[in-house]
């Protein structure tokens, strides 16, 4: 077994959310951190939440502290910056865990579950080194039900009738978890514009780690087309959108 997996598994859970100009997106995304946290299973487990407030020009920092979040500014304007200037504050605030820190990440416009942090540190403590989750659309204004029906044709494409079974292909920053070894052995975030995740669990499969797909646990994320990532999940949606007319 490999040095990343302590036995008990992780004493500490790393929460890691960019956010650029997320003010009124990102109180709610933190009530729902702050409720997972709660959640029983994770009795005993120090769980820390770092917001990396990126070239921020609103309120989201004073948002994030509000919010008893610990906040890191940069300026990058860099996802993939961002998320590794936010575990590598994560991991030296939690370095007396050493490798037995499990790091989370979603986004600052994304609701997690109350027991998304249990789930997560449950296959932790299994043994994974990655858990790459899914995502489900919140409803917008602006995001048509034909969008939303090509989306999810896409996205569901091949699930099977179990979907427990369904070792999907997607990778998402919004709902990723890394044992803090197998991170650091990657190469941590690149420090990319957009599939900074992608890069980050392609890195990992190199590595021989142990990556679990699953669709048993998904979060909520939003589904305006006006996305932060210039060519993430938003322009992913925009231009399904364009197809429409």
């Amino acid at each position: 077994m490999s040095g990343d997996r302590g036995r008990g598994g992780p004493s500490a859970c790393a929460v890691v959310v960019p956010a650029h100009n997320e003010a009124g997106h990102l109180p709610a995304t933190l009530r729902s951190v702050h409720t997972a946290a709660l959640h029983p299973d994770l009795a005993g487990v120090t769980v820390l939440t770092v917001v990396v407030a990126d070239d921020c020009t609103d309120g989201t920092a004073a948002a994030a502290r509000s919010s008893g979040a610990l906040v890191v500014e940069v300026t990058r304007r860099n996802v993939g910056a961002a998320r590794a200037a936010g575990v590598a504050e994560a991991l030296d605030r939690l370095r007396a865990h050493g490798d037995g820190v499990w790091i989370v990440t979603t986004d600052a416009d994304t609701l997690v579950p109350p027991h998304w942090l249990a789930h997560h540190l449950r296959h932790a403590r299994a043994g994974w080194e990655c858990l790459a989750g899914t995502v489900r659309l919140a409803p917008h204004a602006e995001l048509s039900p034909a969008t939303v029906a090509r989306h999810d044709a896409r996205y569901f494409d091949g699930r099977p009738a179990v979907p427990a079974l369904w070792s999907h292909p997607h990778v998402h920053g919004a709902n990723l978890g890394i044992a803090a070894g197998a991170y650091r052995r990657a190469g941590g975030f690149p420090p990319l514009p957009y599939s900074e995740d992608r890069a980050l669990v392609a890195a990992l499969e190199r590595d021989g780690r142990r990556i679990l797909r699953t669709d048993l646990c998904p979060v909520l994320t939003s589904g305006r087309p006006d996305a932060r990532a210039p060519h993430g999940f938003g322009a992913h949606l925009r231009a399904l959108a364009a197809t429409d007319n």
